[in-house]
């Protein structure tokens, strides 16, 4: 029977509950329990697919196809695992899935009410991981705060499973923010006390208190919220902010976080806590030997987490590079012919960003030409991969009238051209090509060179592809499609052979980039950079 952890949240949202579940995860694996983290979404969509990314940041896919929030990049990173479906679930989700029961019948005739009908669905969705697979612990992310309208049910359901599991097997850790007052000089705990007594009006009392501060709480503070939110001194954990959420881990630790859940659960660890390969990570991570710029050209730039996993990508390679990689967020609108040589001049290379619709792609499509040209390195992913071969046929093969579909419906040679099992869907909710496929890799090729492997399984998110009538003309001028999805034919991976690391990708690879295993592409993107770079400056040193 598996453990079941909850993390809750309080006084304001982006308090980095995630993180905390992420890290507690780790501390647990790294004792030898299996661990799998759930995250559940309180807004009505039935998943994030069709949200813009500046109202929620990037949409993470799974292996399965499922379209979820970023935090399950997280628990992916951390615990070096994949999740599925059954790792997100959203109130959309769970009222769908109600409302076709009682379009079916299935309540016999019963009036459908929040209690029990909808907390009943919700409790069997957190322990579908517990029939999926045999977890030690499941650990359950209730997203939104403790007050919110929206998050009532799920409060409710919590309540209820902590009265029907045995003291033992559950528990309940509350995640909430620590202000300092400047003025006054003192940290405020009402805040707290006031998101506690929320929590214990719905029947919940906490075993845990994680503070978030921005500096060392007193034992003083630490008993006076022991005392009002009714916990064990012990039991309130100070969450210090970090200069790397990978350091979180370790802060967590050091508060013995893991031993209390631990004592709490009734655990009987597997071995004392390995992190060998963490802290090897955050050696290389922090005590870079070098360092390279490589701007992102975007659409969401105004948002970091809108490109979220590829950032996080760049930090786990520029580890692997002992580099320090530093992200030059540039706005696609912003990109036109004059203003080009100033904005990217100074780079070591360039990645242009996945996305959609046709807003910021010339300037997509003028740095492109720009690099390839200047032999600068560059990755495109997704849209990246699309605008590459526009700009090759544009500028290498002269073809003035070339565009993809998405963005001039009406062109002459639509290169880029929606799938044909897309050109029936209307509906916009879960109808991309979604999930892991297969590639096949073209021996002597740099894609196999990065991979080490003919045949590769990496996660889709897109509508369009690139139009195989163009395969032959493309290849002719020295744009080579070097990966292929060996059941449908799709072109998955370009690259050119004149230049020193030039490569295009349709899948998004920085969906599976982890903390112990980076991805290979973005390894070997940095490791171009920073031969880029040390060959510059050999030259202006001449």
């Amino acid at each position: 029977m598996s453990k079941f952890i909850f993390i809750t949240g309080g006084v304001t949202s982006s308090l980095g509950k995630g993180i905390i579940s992420a890290s507690l995860a780790k501390l647990l694996q790294a004792r030898g329990f299996s661990v799998t983290i759930q995250k559940f979404d309180p807004y009505i969509n039935v998943d994030p697919g069709t949200l813009n990314p500046y109202e929620h940041g990037e949409c993470y896919v799974t292996d399965d196809g499922a379209e979820t929030d970023l935090d399950l990049g997280h628990y992916e990173r951390f615990l070096n695992i994949s999740t599925s479906q059954a790792n997100n679930v959203t109130t959309g989700r769970i009222y769908q899935t109600v409302i076709n029961k009682e379009r079916q019948g299935a309540y016999l005739g019963k009036t459908v009410q929040i209690i029990p009908h909808i907390t009943d669905e919700i409790k069997r969705r957190i322990k579908l991981l517990e029939q999926e697979g045999a977890y030690d612990i499941i650990i359950t992310e209730l997203g939104g705060t403790v007050g919110d309208i929206e998050s009532l049910p799920y409060l409710e359901s919590l309540r209820q499973m902590r009265r029907e599991l045995r003291n033992k097997d559950c528990m309940v850790i509350h995640l909430t923010l620590i202000p300092y007052l400047k003025a006054a000089g003192e940290h405020k705990t009402k805040p707290t006390q006031h998101s506690v007594k929320e929590l214990m009006m719905a029947g919940i009392i906490p075993d845990v208190l994680v503070c978030r501060t921005e500096s060392k709480l007193s034992d003083e503070i630490k008993a006076k919220l022991a005392l009002f939110c009714n916990v064990d001194k012990n039991h309130v954990i100070e969450a210090i902010d970090a200069d790397t959420i990978y350091r979180v881990p370790l802060f967590m630790q050091e508060e013995k976080l893991d031993q209390i859940v631990i004592d709490r659960l009734k655990l009987e660890p597997k071995h004392s806590p390995n992190l060998d390969r963490w802290t090897e990570f955050l050696d290389r991570y922090k005590n870079p030997k070098t360092e390279v710029n490589i701007v992102l050209v975007g659409k969401y730039n105004e948002l970091a987490d809108a490109y979220k996993s590829i950032y996080e990508s760049f930090v786990h390679a520029g580890a692997v590079n002992e580099c320090k990689v530093n992200i030059i967020p540039i706005h696609s609108e912003n990109l036109d012919e004059s203003t080009l040589p100033l904005e990217i001049h100074n780079i070591h290379g360039l990645l242009v960003a996945p996305g959609f619709g046709d807003r910021g792609i010339n300037g997509k499509i003028g740095a492109i030409k720009y690099v390839r040209e200047k032999g600068v390195p560059f990755f495109g992913i997704c849209l990246g991969m699309q605008c590459c071969v526009v700009e090759h046929f544009r500028n290498v093969i002269g073809i003035d009238d070339v565009s993809s579909v998405e963005v001039d419906p009406d062109t002459r040679h639509p290169v880029i051209d929606l799938m044909p099992e897309q050109k029936k869907i209307s509906a916009k909710g879960g109808t991309m090509r979604l999930g892991a496929y297969a590639c096949e890799i073209k021996k002597e090729s740099l894609a196999e060179q990065i991979y080490g492997r003919n045949i590769i399984h990496e996660r889709h998110r897109h509508r369009y592809e690139f139009n195989n009538a163009y395969l032959q003309q493309m290849e002719s001028h020295g744009l080579i499609a070097s990966g292929i999805n060996p059941e449908t034919e799709l072109v998955e991976i370009v690259e050119r052979e004149d230049h020193p690391f030039f490569i295009g990708v349709q899948f998004h690879p920085e969906l599976k980039s982890r903390v112990e295993e980076p991805h290979p592409i973005f390894v070997a993107f940095v490791d171009a950079a920073v031969k880029y770079k040390n060959a510059k400056e050999v030259v202006a040193a001449l």
